[in-house]
């Protein structure tokens, strides 16, 4: 009998200040439905320099263990997904596992590809439980990201950051993964990137909407074909992909979602030999308002409300998602699109757990939220403007953590 391998609890960490996307808008002279409408924006979270990627990373896990009455003995691997690396060799992992004092027997690793690290570091855990190498523990998959693009660019109203921390064991409560149900694609392009030194991203961004969509359909296509060989999808009255509850996305913006959703359906009526007759009429059913309303939309209100975090954004529409809807989907098979640019896309499906609602009460999302400051554009500008390495001086709040200083390249955190 094959095991039951997934998420078994989540928990999330967002910086404390926040700025309303209009604004923002506002404030640069732009209509406001530009962001609002435009791109599915309400609110973009603003870290400031003791908020780093470690930071936010081991807040997530630390939430996570304590929200759930975790037994850190049971943990035998510790990944992080990231874009935000704070050192080229020492990775992110080994700073949460020092903070969290886990126990030493565990493999802990970084996982770099864009946004799509957090599923590498996600099915390597996977994997690994239902290989049986685990041998009866559990895996803590955190995700954890700092969008930056600059002040005034026009990538600035899609900065963000934040972390999301997964528990993944044999008890999977949230999703139960369907294991070896993947789809994949890979390409070299060049779409998005941060050469080293830069703090601020590079992106080409038709392009990489054009890269996101080509690759995503591939991944798409293929958990399409191994799907229908388990009999778990099928050419019938409803197409292929409206036979999943729900679908989540990676959400660089919320408006993308939308987009990918079409990309999805659209793969689906070209391919099944009996949809609308012109491409314009297979566009045109693809773009379904109610569709979209069905599977998608109720997965991003966490994302409109934080922002671009790169690897977390697929597994914050995964926490909106279960937690706007945790017990209707109880039992039901839902489907989660991650892209990395680079590029690379991978597709996959779960079924949601019966505790799912239960689960996602105890991460207390509203509070988190509620907690944080809306600032000013001053405000965001001067936090924008700060050195790196120079945290002001701010004590932590219970149960979270913040850089205090990098001496001579060392960094040291305080908290929880």
């Amino acid at each position: 009998m094959k095991k039951r391998v997934g998420i078994e609890a989540l928990a999330v960490a967002v910086p404390r200040r926040y700025v309303d996307i209009e604004d923002l808008a506002r404030a640069r002279g732009v209509d406001p439905a530009k962001f609002t409408a435009g791109l599915g924006a309400k609110e973009m979270a603003v870290n400031d320099p003791g908020e780093d990627s470690v930071s936010l990373a081991a807040t997530a896990a630390a939430r996570l263990i304590q929200q759930q009455g975790v037994d850190t003995s049971k943990l035998g691997m510790l990944v992080v997904g990231t874009e935000t690396g704070v050192d080229h060799s020492k990775p992110i992992a080994s700073h949460v596992h020092g903070l969290l004092k886990l126990p030493r027997g565990m493999r802990t690793f970084d996982s770099q590809h864009a946004c799509y690290g957090g599923t590498a570091g996600l099915m390597a855990a996977v994997e690994w439980i239902a290989s049986g190498a685990a041998a009866g523990r559990s895996a803590l998959v955190v995700c954890t990201d700092i969008a930056r693009y600059g002040l005034k660019t026009a990538g600035e109203p899609t900065q963000g950051g934040g972390a999301v921390a997964l528990l993944v064991s044999e008890t999977p409560d949230l999703l139960a993964v369907d294991v070896g149900l993947n789809g994949v694609s890979t390409a070299d392009v060049y779409d998005f990137w941060r050469p080293v030194g830069r703090r601020e991203a590079l992106v080409d961004g038709h392009y990489s909407i054009t890269c996101y969509l080509d690759a995503m359909a591939g991944a798409y296509r293929g958990w399409r074909e191994r799907a229908m060989e388990q009999g778990l999808v099928r050419w019938d009255s409803k197409l292929p992909s409206e036979q999943l509850s729900r679908i989540l996305y990676h959400v660089p913006f919320c408006k993308m979602a939308r987009k990918a959703h079409a990309q999805v359906r659209l793969c689906d009526l070209e391919d099944s030999g009996s949809g609308p007759a012109t491409p314009e009429a297979r566009d045109e059913a693809a773009k379904s308002q109610a569709s979209y309303d069905a599977q998608v939309a109720k997965s991003l209100g966490l994302n409109a409300r934080v922002g671009n975090v790169y690897t977390a954004s697929l597994y914050l529409a995964l926490a909106g998602q279960l937690h706007a809807e945790g017990a209707a989907l109880a039992g039901q098979r839902i489907g989660l699109l991650s892209y990395g640019s680079g590029s690379c896309a991978e597709f996959y499906s779960g079924v949601v757990g019966e505790k799912a609602a239960e689960r996602m009460a105890r991460a207390d999302l509203d509070t988190v939220l509620a907690k944080r400051e809306r600032v000013s554009i001053e405000e965001y500008e001067r936090l924008m403007n700060l050195p790196y390495d120079a945290p002001e001086a701010i004590a932590p709040e219970p149960g979270t953590f913040r850089l205090a200083e990098i001496h001579e390249f060392r960094r040291k955190y305080a908290g929880a």
